[in-house]
Parts: structure tokens; C-alpha cells; sequence
């Protein structure tokens, strides 16, 4: 059985109206699932519809993708990521859903990414036919497990991706053929009315009532209805994963996780595997809280995969380890400690932590990390054997006692393991800016030479080291291009500490071995189709790194559509000035622009940022030109020029 696609407008109480997409079953009233997202649902991202063809035909559900306001086909304007006005747009959204006679009145919303954000979020708003949702790959805390900043200092490489990509993408018109005539002013005004969320981001430098809006952390027990959390080890949002459902739980409400190896991509199709259907596991879910049937088995609280040792590759096809299933908390959790012993004076190294890349990982290129011993050579090193092997899972916490030579620095900490033969492969990595040390709403100055107490989090990770392994404490004093590097050269020592972890007793675990639908059986991703490289200019002591890809164009429900990234970061080992530039384009080509005839719509993006030690300078050029019949002509064109402080960053 096969149902149908439409193409709606929801009427929102202002005189906006945002475009819809519904996947219907052939007859009767069904639950809905919403999909809300900035990612321009009839191009960009238009390559998702199996999985909504799926849930339809194969589970009788109707599935309903949202541009939200501004964004796509929708009327507006997108100011900014999660803005409060999007939240009542939701809202109305969800009512008018639960009032359509194909609607039995029962809503879930789910999403990857932004379209997990804005579950949870609407999750807390409450309204009355939301009934469950699902968060996938998503954080609960945008000041501190977002693409924005980390630990207190600001991501450096995600603003060549993501941070810039918005610009042009919010620039680009509406779908012809669905909005019609006058679909040409409409792009007008959005280039002439658009400003870069960007330049939002980088003025919040610390924790405030910006970040605080969105992120429900901590305000768990605002949450609604039930929350399935899907999250990935290889992903930069992992943190909202076992705090989260115990904090959800704590709260009274029902709460579960599946995080398994994924990084921020399908974990049908993703590198590293192993792979599996996660259409079963959310149509389960969405059977209990949106139809009413109740397992005959109450499914275990958490289930994650727990990595094993091996060795480490940017492209690793499958990780090796095995699934758990367990209560959350737990009581087979407790608490190792191994002492961490003072060391001598530590010149910062600027340009450390290229062999860990990105946290924030995807797909291609931003791969998996390599071998850290270049990046542990360089670092402050403590190792433990581990005759027994150890199992841990959770966040591990790096305490030490540490001073400085200026008044800013930060501590990059990593957990690896080392095998016989000297491989360090990375299990997870924490970061604290240590002017952030008293809270990430205020910032205070070290004394150059006093000591400081501080605690450094190790993100959330599910590892066994084998048997006979090494466990590994690498400390630095940066980690490039992940995050920006210091301001300035310092020397940092390390007085003492320990390191302490949570250590996993899976033999007293009832639960039996969780078993999914196993989906590709080979990734997606095309290692030919990309650029990634880092590079050393020896003389003038500059450290870059450097991405490119973007495919042939593809098809989409009304022509076709194109991208194409460039970004670059360099860092300056002796001075740490440091520079990022990205060249973004979006193509979009509709077989009918609402006249009958064929156009090509471009919004191509360039990013500079120059670092000092006290600012950051930044340029935004933005384009956007349509060729048709009578040729190429420039609809739009916007620059930018700002400076934002560092804010002791």
C-alpha cells in the first residue's frame, strides 16, 4: 500500500504562512510525526523522503516536514537558530496538525540535529497533542554541547561549516512552483533583510539568557511528554546522552537512549558502523506513546554500544565493541582513580590536536581521529597498564592543580588507548578555558604563577580497553583547529591531580544483548569526493587545515540542487594569531519558475576571520545571481564587516 505527497501552507495567527509537505496514508486518520527544520525541505535536504515514504507505507503513519519561518517555502523571516517566535509557530503548527481529519489527534515530532533541538524544545513547551518525541543527534545545552563554543572558548573550525553555511542557505528564494508569482520579490527581500546568525553567536561569549533559551538543561522537569534520545560516541552532541535521561528520569519523566558509534549522520548509511535500521526502533516508540501498544517487554532504560580497542583510521568503516542494555543510573556504575603525578613547566604548543580534528564529526571530511602519539608526543603524558583490561561508561573528570604564565589559557584533556605496539587510539577528550573556571557565566583572569583547582569533564564515552592495554592521560594546552588556541604563547605546569572514571561491571547486568535491524551493509561516503588536508609552512611557523567537497548536483522533487564548501584554518605557532576563511555556494535549479520556463538560483557565501589576541575581525560577502532565458543577472549582493571580542577566549 502506497499513500500520497502533498504540499500544504499551515496559516499562522500573524499572517505567516509556513509550507508543509505531508506524507498520508491512503485513508483514515493516523498519528502524525513533524518534522520542523531550516534545512529547505524541497532541495537541500529533499534526498530524506525514503525514510518518510517508509513510515507511511510500511507503518500507517502520516509524517509532516516543515520549513520553519523564513526558511524554504515559508513566509518570514529566519533570524536565528530557536528563536522564541518559533516556538509559537510550532505550537500552532502542532494544533492544526491534530485538527485535520487525517490527524487522530496524536502528534510526536523527531528530528536529526536542528529537528532534534527543537523536539526537546517544544517537548518543554508542552502543547496539548504533542505525545512523544524523539531527539536525534541533538544537545541539551547550546552553550556548552553545541557547534558554538566549548568549555568557554570559542569553536574554531565548525565556523568554516555550519556557523557560515547558514548565510547563504537562508539566502536562498522560495520554491517557485509552490509559492508562485512573486516568488522573485520575495528572495529580493530576504537578501535585503537577511543578517548572518553568526554575528548573534559571537556575541554571547559567556552563559546567559541567549543560550539558556533553548538548551533545557537544567530545566529537565519542564519536558512534557516521553523522550527517546539517539545519539553517536563519534558526534559532537554525546553529552545529552546519560545526563540527560537521568536527569529526564529524575524528573518522573519516561525517558530512554540508543547511542550507538554514529557520528552526525544516518545510522543506516554512517562511517563507523556497525549500522543499523533506526526506522524499527522510532516506529516501536512511536506504537507505544502515539497509538497506545505497550511492549510486551519493558524495554531497558539505556542501551549503547561500548567501544572496544583497536586501531584508529579517519575512515574506520566499523568499530569494534559490543551492546549494552542497562538501567540508567545504574548501580554496576562506580568510580576508578588513578593519581596523576606533577610535571615540569609546559610551553603550549598551538597547533596540537590536528590528530583529533573535529567532535563534532559527520560525514566526510570531517572524519574520524587518527593516531594521537604526533598530538601525545606533544603533550604532557601519564599512562596506566591495565593487565585486566577496563570497561568504563559515562564522563570521566580530570582533576589537577595547575598555573600559568598569562592570565588566559585552557586545558585540552584526552583519554586514549595504547596498545602493544604503541598505537594511541582516541577514546574521548574534555576542554576547559580556565578563566571559565568558577562557571561558564563569568570570567575571570588567571594570576600568572598562582594555582588553580580545577575539573576538566571528559565527554561522555562507552569504551573497554583490551587486555594488556595502556590507559592514557594526554594534557595540552590547546586543541586546534577544534577550538581556537590561545591568545597569546604561555607555559602551563601541572602540580598534581587525578584522573577518575567511571568504570562499567556489564557482568551483573540482567539485560540481555540488544539486537537491531542491521541496515547498509557499506557506508555512503566517497573518500574521492573530498578534500582534506593539513598543512606546515616551516619557515613562517603557520599550521593550516584545509577542506573541499561537495558532489555533482542532484535531483530534487522540482530540478535539482548543488553545494560546494571550501574552508580553511591556519594558526601561527609563534604569535597563535590564528585566520579562518569559507567559500560556501548553494545552487538550486527549478524546472518551472512559476512561468513555465527553467532558472537557476545561486547564493555563494566567502567567510574571513582574522585573530588577534583580544578580537576576532570578521567579512561576510554575500551573492546571489539567477540565470534564465535571458541570461545571469545579480538579484542580491550584502557585505559584512564586524569585530567581536574574544572576552578572555
Amino acid at each position: 500500500m502506497t499513500g500520497t505527497r502533498r504540499d500544504e501552507w499551515i496559516p499562522m495567527s500573524d499572517g505567516a504562512r509556513l509550507a508543509v509537505t505531508l506524507y498520508l496514508p491512503d485513508s483514515g486518520a493516523h498519528p502524525c510525526i513533524l518534522e520542523a527544520l531550516p534545512y529547505r525541505k524541497d532541495d537541500l535536504t529533499a534526498s530524506y523522503r525514503p525514510e518518510y515514504t517508509r513510515l507511511r507505507d510500511e507503518y500507517d503513519y502520516v509524517v509532516a516536514r516543515l520549513d520553519v519561518r523564513g526558511t524554504g517555502s515559508s513566509s518570514g523571516r529566519a533570524t536565528d537558530e530557536y528563536p522564541h517566535l518559533e516556538q509559537r509557530d510550532l505550537a500552532e503548527v502542532i494544533a492544526w496538525i491534530a485538527d485535520q481529519d487525517w490527524c487522530d489527534g496524536n502528534v510526536g515530532m523527531y528530528g536529526t540535529s536542528y529537528s532534534g533541538f527543537n523536539s526537546l524544545q517544544m517537548a518543554a513547551e508542552r502543547p496539548p497533542a504533542l505525545k512523544a518525541v524523539i531527539a536525534i543527534y541533538a544537545s541539551d545545552d547550546r552553550f556548552t554541547d553545541d557547534v558554538h563554543l566549548c568549555g568557554g572558548s570559542r569553536r574554531w573550525l565548525d565556523l568554516v561549516d555550519y556557523c557560515h553555511y547558514m548565510t547563504p542557505m537562508n539566502a536562498l528564494p522560495p520554491v517557485p512552483a509552490l509559492w508562485g508569482d512573486g516568488w522573485r520579490d520575495e528572495w529580493a527581500a530576504r537578501i535585503a533583510e537577511h543578517e548572518p546568525w553568526l554575528f548573534e553567536w559571537l556575541e554571547h561569549t559567556r552563559r546567559d539568557g541567549y543560550w539558556e533559551h533553548g538548551s533545557i538543561r537544567p530545566n529537565y522537569s519542564d519536558i512534557g511528554c516521553p523522550v527517546l534520545i539517539v545519539a553517536g560516541w563519534a558526534d559532537g552532541y554525546r553529552n545529552s546522552t546519560f545526563r540527560a535521561i537521568e536527569a529526564l528520569r529524575a524528573a518522573g519523566r519516561h525517558a530512554e537512549l540508543l547511542a550507538g558509534p554514529w557520528p552526525h549522520a544516518a545510522t543506516s548509511s554512517c562511517l563507523p558502523g556497525p549500522r543499523i535500521d533506526l526506522v524499527p526502533e522510532m516506529t516501536a516508540w512511536w506504537d507505544r506513546w502515539l497509538r497506545g501498544r505497550a511492549p510486551a517487554v519493558e524495554p531497558p532504560q539505556a542501551r549503547w554500544y561500548a567501544k572496544a580497542s583497536h586501531r584508529p583510521a579517519p575512515d574506520l568503516d566499523e568499530v569494534p565493541g559490543v551492546w549494552r542494555a542497562d538501567e540508567w543510573p545504574t548501580p554496576r556504575i562506580g568510580e576508578q582513580t588513578w593519581s596523576v603525578a606533577p610535571k615540569p613547566p609546559y610551553e603550549v604548543v598551538a597547533d596540537i590536536g590536528l590528530t583529533a580534528w573535529l567532535s563534532c564529526s559527520g560525514h566526510l571530511p570531517w572524519g574520524q581521529p587518527d593516531d594521537q602519539r604526533v598530538d601525545d608526543i606533544r603533550s604532557l603524558t601519564w599512562d596506566w597498564p591495565l593487565a585486566d583490561g577496563l570497561e568504563i561508561a559515562g564522563y570521566s573528570h580530570v582533576r589537577l592543580r595547575v598555573s600559568t604564565t598569562e592570565p588566559v589559557a585552557v586545558i585540552a584533556a584526552r583519554l586514549c588507548d595504547v596498545g602493544p605496539d604503541g598505537t594511541s587510539t582516541l577514546v574521548s577528550r574534555g576542554f576547559l578555558n580556565l578563566t571559565r573556571r568558577g562557571g561558564m557565566a563569568t570570567a575571570e583572569p588567571l594570576v600568572p604563577g598562582e594555582i588553580y583547582d580545577v575539573d576538566v569533564e571528559i565527554d561522555a564515552i562507552a569504551w573497554r580497553w583490551a587486555p594488556g592495554h595502556l590507559l592514557r592521560l594526554a594534557v595540552a594546552g590547546a586543541d586546534w583547529p577544534n577550538v581556537i588556541a590561545p591568545p597569546s604563547p604561555l607555559t602551563m605546569t601541572v602540580h598534581g591531580g587525578k584522573l577518575v572514571l567511571p568504570t562499567y561491571d556489564a557482568a551483573e547486568s540482567p539485560y540481555p544483548t540488544p539486537i537491531f535491524v542491521p541496515a547498509d551493509e557499506t557506508a555512503d561516503e566517497d573518500p574521492s569526493a573530498v578534500t582534506w588536508r593539513t598543512s606546515r609552512d616551516v619557515l613562517a611557523r603557520i599550521t593550516g587545515a584545509f577542506v573541499e567537497h561537495g558532489g555533482e548536483p542532484y535531483a530534487t522533487p522540482y530540478g535539482r540542487a548543488g553545494e560546494h564548501y571550501i574552508g580553511e584554518v591556519n594558526v601561527q605557532t609563534q604569535t597563535f594569531a590564528q585566520s579562518a576563511r569559507s567559500d560556501v555556494t548553494f545552487s538550486v535549479h527549478y524546472d518551472d519558475d512559476a512561468a513555465g520556463a527553467a532558472v537557476d538560483c545561486v547564493a555563494h557565501s566567502v567567510l574571513t576571520v582574522e585573530a588577534d589576541d583580544t578580537e576576532l575581525d570578521v567579512t561576510i560577502d554575500l551573492t546571489c545571481t539567477e540565470t534564465g532565458h535571458s541570461g545571469q543577472q545579480v538579484v542580491g549582493q550584502r557585505s559584512w564587516h564586524r569585530r567581536f571580542a574574544r572576552d578572555l577566549a
